[in-house]
């Protein structure tokens, strides 16, 4: 399931990385909170060359396509959901750089060695 999620990065969480069987992997996840009367916290989660492209910062607005998954893993589901495209909005003055031209292709499998 693709879609955009639009709103305000409020949190970056600590990236991590590892060894699997496809080689070295690197995710960051960060929290989007999308406007509203009652505002709604999201975690997304950047992949691989998509952390190094998209540096975030705390206070930034953005629009983040994203795809979303569940993996059943010893019996629990659990969800991703993945940005592919980060899209900066602007008018908040600075000098913004737009991110890097995207060529995404979709995962057609769960062939990383993550238990979700």
């Amino acid at each position: 399931m693709a879609m955009d999620i639009s709103g305000t990065v409020v949190a970056l969480l600590p990236q991590q990385s590892g060894q699997g069987k496809n080689g070295v992997w690197k995710k960051q996840e960060f929290i989007l909170e999308q406007p509203g009367q009652y505002p709604k916290k999201v975690c997304l989660s950047l992949w691989g060359e998509k952390v190094d492209e998209n540096r975030l910062t705390i206070g930034e607005k953005i629009t983040a396509s994203v795809n979303i998954e569940s993996r059943e893993y010893n019996g629990r589901w659990y969800t991703d959901v993945r940005a592919w495209k980060i899209t900066r909005q602007s008018g908040g003055g600075g000098n913004e750089t737009p991110p890097p031209a995207d060529d995404f292709i979709p995962e057609s499998s769960g062939s990383d060695d993550l238990p979700f």
